[in-house]
């Protein structure tokens, strides 16, 4: 993101984990930091600190994207404050990792609605903007898309959507200027993946030995990623879905 280029982010599920990194990342490169958070108000505060201490510019707005009220109210804020959106990051998800037998209806409406709803409706009032030309939107999908493990198919289902949704979305709104790609995370040590055990059991063993950079993600491998998508330097990228996985595939 050049720094003579001012830039509004918004970055939805921004309290904590890789939203929290891209959320630091993003405010890093010059850009005012909407920290979207949808129950974790005090966590969402200490990124907005965090941000500031450094001197940088960011607030935190309360909503859930997988409702259209919310949406609205969260762009409003963010217009409100620092001016037309223009970065994007659709972050926010849910999973519950079970077996197929174990999916019920009222998960898959709760992992569908949040992850695939809730980027879609975030990325038409993006889009509902009559003020801007130009515009970056980076969805924060999984490299489960790719490596398919067991138990994860509603997960891997619904961000295989978003995939495809990257890759619509880009082409339609490419004529006016905003990109659209996604991001496909690999096994990552946030606070999420450590309260469900993952972090230092024989299932991040395993993923560590199927990884060519040895080791397990951290917030810090992404964020930088996203402020090049973000910035005017992947200004001929669009429709791309790329994967960050330290190699896993």
């Amino acid at each position: 993101m050049s720094s003579n280029n001012v830039h509004t982010a918004i970055v939805t599920g921004a309290s904590k984990g890789l939203g929290a990194g891209i959320a630091k990342a993003l405010a890093e490169t010059g850009a005012a930091v909407v920290v979207n958070y949808r129950g974790d108000v005090e966590g969402a505060e200490r990124v907005v600190a965090d941000i500031v201490a450094k001197g940088g510019r960011a607030t935190a707005v309360q909503g859930d994207v997988a409702s259209g009220d919310d949406v609205r109210r969260l762009f409003d804020r963010a217009r409100e404050v620092y001016g037309p959106v223009d970065v994007l990051v659709n972050n926010a998800a849910v999973a519950t990792f079970a077996p197929l037998s174990g999916i019920t209806e009222d998960e898959f409406h709760r992992e569908m609605t949040t992850n695939l709803l809730g980027t879609i409706l975030t990325t038409q009032a993006l889009a509902s903007q009559d003020d801007i030309n130009a515009a970056s939107i980076i969805n924060v999908s999984t490299a489960g898309t790719v490596t398919h493990p067991p138990y994860t198919s509603l997960y891997v289902a619904s961000k295989s959507a978003v995939n495809a949704f990257t890759i619509v979305a880009a082409k339609e709104l490419g004529p006016r200027g905003i990109r659209v790609n996604a991001i496909m995370p690999g096994p990552s040590d946030t606070e999420g993946s450590r309260a469900m055990g993952y972090v230092g059991s024989e299932l991040e063993a395993q993923g560590i030995a199927a990884t060519p950079l040895g080791r397990t993600g951290t917030p810090d491998d992404y964020g930088p990623l996203v402020a090049f998508l973000a910035s005017d330097d992947a200004r001929w990228i669009t429709g791309d879905v790329i994967l960050a996985s330290g190699g896993m595939r």
